[in-house]
């Protein structure tokens, strides 16, 4: 066996390699090799005693203090963060979260946000700021990667909506209309004789689409919530749109008052509790007052702990209206989510599917909502 497999091997399979392999592990290797033991070796033996490797972290917040920064210095980013979650859920670590000190220690993403505001409410005085900081280092991160794309993204479907059939000479689109009317070239002449102009709207500073996003914050849902609160403070800087946002698990809270600061939206949500999805339905359609420019997202995983008859009825009174109705059975990077089945075909029934979304894509869905394109079509390429 070369000695890089052999290395490789030895860091998989842990202290249980020593003996046959001859050596443990030295060096930068035996460093990783420790972090991960501690973490991942705990009582192997399932007897309640612990092994050579399995010392674990415990409940002692300097030693946590201590792992976090030796994973940080020998694994890249994307390792750490799914060992820093393993040992939030593996180790029971949430109560020092409430640390200040833990909490500058570790490498900020989605899940651990996701697990903050799980802790909002109990979170004591000293460490709000900490924790603030930290939420607001993945916002920003969030921002720089979706923020261009969704913009442009909306902005082109606003004015491909906006397009009219007798536009003034300013307001005409040439590239469209010269290949709607390619038809009518004349060779002769060396031209094309339009038959229809195609043109945009009018420029207008009036709001064109109204968006409410309805999002289940119960806490399957946690990096659902985090990326609806980004996008929705995002689609809130859009003067052509009004942008609502309302979270709910057995009540309903209007976030939008908060959409200029994504932090603060964050933290005013609640991750935990029931869902009662048509609870917060009978709340949004309070805010639709323009059925057939309004753009209806629910972010849910369908389990619905309310009146379900009355849910898919008020689901069908949108549609009925004119309401775009968009259902997301999870916004993030985390693949595909546990969701109620039967739900999800009764909506698909009534014409809106359910679906799934990564972030990336969600520029394009909304794009496609705005413009008012088959929604099962985009389900179906997904």
């Amino acid at each position: 066996m070369s000695t890089e497999r052999e290395r490789r091997w030895r860091l998989v399979l842990g202290g249980a390699a020593d003996e046959s392999l001859g050596k443990a592990a030295a060096g930068k290797d035996g460093a990783m090799d420790a972090a991960m033991a501690a973490l991942y070796d705990g009582d192997a033996a399932g007897d309640g005693q612990s092994g050579r490797r399995s010392a674990g972290l415990g409940s002692s917040a300097p030693k946590v203090a201590r792992w976090l920064g030796d994973i940080r210095e020998h694994f890249p980013s994307t390792v750490v963060q799914v060992m820093q979650a393993d040992a939030i859920e593996r180790l029971d670590l949430t109560r020092l979260l409430l640390e200040p000190e833990m909490l500058a220690a570790v490498e900020p993403d989605v899940n651990l946000v996701g697990t903050l505001l799980s802790l909002n409410r109990v979170m004591p005085d000293a460490t709000k700021q900490t924790a603030r900081e930290v939420v607001r280092t993945v916002v920003d991160q969030l921002e720089r990667r979706i923020t261009q794309q969704t913009l442009s993204a909306v902005s082109g479907a606003l004015n491909r909506a906006a397009r009219i059939n007798r536009p003034r000479h300013a307001d005409i689109d040439w590239d469209r209309t010269i290949r709607a009317n390619l038809k009518h070239y004349q060779a002769e002449h060396r031209t094309v004789i339009p038959e229809r102009l195609i043109g945009y709207g009018r420029r207008t500073t009036a709001v064109q689409r109204d968006i409410i996003l309805c999002v289940d914050q119960s806490g399957s849902m946690a990096a659902s919530v985090v990326f609806s609160g980004v996008f929705a403070a995002v689609l809130a800087s859009m003067r052509s749109l009004s942008t609502s946002l309302v979270a709910f698990d057995t009540s309903v809270v209007d976030l939008t008052s908060l959409l200029s600061d994504p932090v603060d939206v964050l933290f005013g949500t609640q991750l935990g509790g029931g869902t009662d999805i048509n609870r917060a339905l009978t709340y949004a359609q309070q805010l639709i007052t323009r059925p057939r420019d309004s753009v209806f997202v629910l972010i849910s995983d369908l389990y619905e702990g309310g009146v379900r008859d009355e849910m898919l009825r008020r689901v069908a009174e949108m549609k009925a209206a004119g309401v775009q109705v968009v259902v997301l059975l999870a916004l993030s990077d985390e693949g595909a989510p546990s969701y109620d089945h039967e739900n999800a075909a009764a909506l698909a029934a009534l014409g809106v599917p359910a679906f799934a979304c990564t972030p990336d894509v969600f520029p394009d869905l909304m794009a496609a909502a705005i413009e008012r394109r088959d929604l099962m079509a985009f389900a179906g390429g997904q």
